[in-house]
C-alpha cells in the first residue's frame, strides 16, 4: 500500500495527464469543425434536382446554379459579396448566420493563442461560448435556409410545387446534412471545453490548498522556536 500523500501525487499527475490528452484531442476536433464549417458555407450543394425535375441545377447558401433547358450548361449566379444577387431573404439570412458561425469557430482557433499568456480555464471557457454561439448560429442557418424555398429561381428548378419548407421533386443534399452535424459537433466540443476548464479550476484549487497545508505547519513551527529562544513562550 502506498502512503496517502504519494497516492494523492500519482493521481494528480495521471490526471493532468489525461486533461491534456483530452485538450488536445479537443482543440484538432475543434480545427475539423473549423473546417467543415467553412466547407459548408462555399459548397453549393445543400438542395440539388432530382429524377423529376424540371431543370437541372443546384443551390447552396448564395451560390446557385439553374440549366436552361435547352442544353446541358448550368448558369450560376450568387455571390457573398453581393447580397442582391442571392435570390430569398431567407437564403440572405441563412447565409449571414452561416458565415457567422464560420467566423466565430475560426476566432476560437485564434483564441489557442491565448493559453500561451491566460489561464488555461479561461481559454476553455471562453472557446466554449464561442463554439455554443457557434453551434446556435448553424441552427438558425439550417432552420431559416428551407423559408427561401418558396423563390421563383427554386421553383423553376424543383417545379411548381415546391413551397416554404416543402422541396417538391428536388432533393437535399450533403452540404445540407454536413452543416446538421456540424450542430451536434459544435454542441459537444462547447460541453467539453466547459467540463475542461472547470476541472483546471479544480485542479487549481486542490494545489492551492495542498501549498497552504504544506506552509502552515512550517510556519507554525517556526514561531514557537523563535519564542522558547526569546523567553516568551506560552505561560500555565
Amino acid at each position: 500500500m502506498l502512503p496517502a500523500s504519494e497516492a494523492a501525487k500519482i493521481y494528480q499527475t495521471n490526471y493532468v495527464r489525461n486533461s491534456r490528452a483530452i485538450g488536445v484531442l479537443w482543440a484538432i476536433f475543434t480545427v475539423l469543425f473549423a473546417i467543415v464549417n467553412v466547407v459548408c458555407f462555399i459548397q453549393p450543394y445543400w438542395i440539388g434536382d432530382g429524377v423529376d425535375t424540371p431543370q437541372a441545377g443546384y443551390f447552396g447558401l448564395f451560390h446557385y446554379c439553374i440549366g436552361n433547358g435547352l442544353s446541358r450548361e448550368l448558369t450560376c449566379q450568387g455571390s457573398f459579396t453581393e447580397f442582391s444577387t442571392i435570390p430569398s431573404g431567407a437564403f440572405k439570412a441563412a447565409s449571414f448566420f452561416i458565415g457567422t458561425s464560420m467566423m466565430l469557430v475560426i476566432t476560437c482557433i485564434g483564441c489557442f493563442l491565448l493559453f500561451f499568456f491566460c489561464s488555461t480555464a479561461t481559454v476553455y471557457k471562453i472557446c466554449g461560448w464561442m463554439q455554443l454561439a457557434s453551434g446556435t448560429c448553424l441552427v438558425l442557418g439550417c432552420l431559416i435556409f428551407p423559408d427561401g424555398w418558396d423563390s421563383d429561381e427554386v421553383k423553376r428548378m424543383c417545379g411548381e410545387k415546391t413551397d416554404k419548407y416543402t422541396l417538391g421533386a428536388c432533393s437535399v443534399r450533403w452540404a445540407y446534412i454536413l452543416a446538421i452535424m456540424g450542430i451536434l459537433d459544435a454542441l459537444i466540443l462547447s460541453f467539453l471545453a466547459f467540463v475542461l476548464g472547470n476541472r483546471q479550476d479544480g485542479l487549481m484549487a486542490e494545489e492551492l490548498l495542498g501549498d497552504s497545508k504544506g506552509t502552515v505547519p512550517e510556519i507554525t513551527h517556526s514561531r514557537i522556536h523563535d519564542e522558547s529562544e526569546s523567553g516568551q513562550g506560552c505561560r500555565c
